[in-house]
């Protein structure tokens, strides 16, 4: 089973967050043949993060909660909140089959709480509903995109009332 995972970041972390990142990421190694999406998200100009997003499959409920709570970000108080969701893939793949990345244009994760919606763009990296945990009750959506504005990749995702983080790529550099 799929988990979309974003902690968003405490007021404050960043520097908290810089030193922990390679722990972070050698964390995230444990789980490299289990993450479908990762990486931050940024403020408007690119230079802070805002939170970390990751798409992981897991057995459990149980299993997202450990992958979430042990993250050595989480446990030195980087974020101010994670939210824990199913994730239905509509788009099947990981983020890492996306090769259509276009000059100019930038990454977002575009997350919505409106209904369920099919995306056929080429510039859609993954796009899936987000589930509550006990049911197949719809929570919103979340897409992973690239466009050339934060108002472009909310007409991309058909998001009228979305919230529209700059993302990109996580992993090591």
């Amino acid at each position: 089973m799929q988990y979309f995972v974003y902690g968003r970041d405490r007021a404050g972390s960043g520097d908290l967050k810089e030193r922990l990142t390679p722990e972070h990421w050698a964390f995230m190694d444990g789980y490299a043949d289990e993450l479908i999406a990762r990486g931050p998200t940024l403020t408007p100009d690119g230079e802070d993060t805002t939170g970390s997003l990751h798409i992981v499959e897991v057995p459990s409920f149980e299993a997202a909660k450990s992958f979430a709570y042990d993250d050595p970000y989480y446990r030195a108080g980087v974020f101010d909140d994670v939210l824990i969701c199913r994730f239905r893939n509509h788009t099947g793949g990981t983020m890492w089959d996306f090769a259509n990345a276009v000059d100019g244009f930038n990454r977002y994760l575009v997350h919505t709480d409106d209904a369920p919606r099919s995306l056929t763009s080429p510039h859609v990296i993954l796009s899936g509903d987000l589930l509550a945990l006990d049911a197949d009750e719809h929570l919103g959506r979340a897409v992973l995109l690239e466009a050339p504005t934060p108002e472009a990749a909310a007409a991309l995702a058909v998001a009228d009332l979305s919230k529209v983080h700059p993302w990109t790529f996580g992993g090591r550099r």
